[in-house]
C-alpha cells in the first residue's frame, strides 16, 4: 500500500483481539518513532511499552472518559517527554505518536490514540499522576498519550475523500 492509500484506511480502532503483538512488529514501531522528527533533532521523547493487563485496565481509568478500550488492547504505549528539557516537547511526542499509528496500520494492526495531557478525574488527580503511579515514570517525563495497539476486529471504512474540507485549506502564493 502507498502512503496515500496508507492515510485513507488508517483509521482509529477500539476493538481488539487478544491476538499477541508479534516482537518483530513492536520493534517496527518502536523504531519508526526513535526516527520520528523532532524540533532541533532532540529526540527527548521517551516510549514505555505496556503489556500488562492490570496496568492496561488502570490506565484507562486514569480520566474520565475516552480510554476504556485500553483495556481490551493487547498491548499501548505511553508516549511522554520531558517538558524541563523541549520546549517541543507537545509537537515532539504528537508527531512520535503519529508515527506509531501509521507504522502499525502499515503493518496491519489497528490503534488508538487515548489522550492524557490535561486530562484527569474529578477529584482533580491528572491523567498524567494516575499513569505516574502506575509505572513508576521518572517525574522529568509528563505523559503526552497511550497509543492502544492490537489486532482490530472492528471494520472501519476508509476515509471519504468526498468529505475532505477543502474550505479549510488556503492557497497564498503572495500578491506584487
Amino acid at each position: 500500500m502507498d502512503f496515500k492509500d496508507l492515510v485513507a484506511h488508517r483509521r482509529s480502532h477500539r476493538r481488539f483481539s487478544d491476538e499477541e503483538i508479534a516482537p518483530e512488529a513492536l520493534q517496527l514501531i518502536l523504531r519508526s518513532a526513535l526516527m520520528s522528527p523532532t524540533s532541533k533533532s532532540s529526540r527527548k521523547w521517551h516510549f514505555v511499552v505496556v503489556d500488562d493487563k492490570v496496568a492496561l485496565e488502570k490506565m484507562a481509568d486514569a480520566k474520565e472518559a475516552g480510554a476504556a478500550f485500553l483495556k481490551g488492547a493487547p498491548l499501548a504505549i505511553v508516549v511522554c517527554a520531558p517538558p524541563d528539557e523541549d520546549e517541543c516537547w507537545i509537537e515532539d511526542a504528537s508527531i512520535a505518536a503519529v508515527t506509531i499509528q501509521y507504522q502499525a496500520a502499515d503493518l496491519g494492526l489497528g490503534s488508538c490514540w487515548a489522550q492524557m495531557h490535561g486530562r484527569g478525574l474529578s477529584d482533580g488527580t491528572t491523567a498524567d499522576e494516575v499513569i505516574h503511579g502506575i509505572l513508576g515514570l521518572d517525574d522529568a517525563y509528563k505523559v503526552l498519550c497511550v497509543i492502544a495497539i492490537g489486532h482490530y476486529t472492528d471494520e472501519r471504512k476508509p476515509q471519504n475523500e468526498d468529505a475532505l474540507k477543502w474550505e479549510n485549506v488556503t492557497i497564498y502564493s503572495g500578491h506584487d
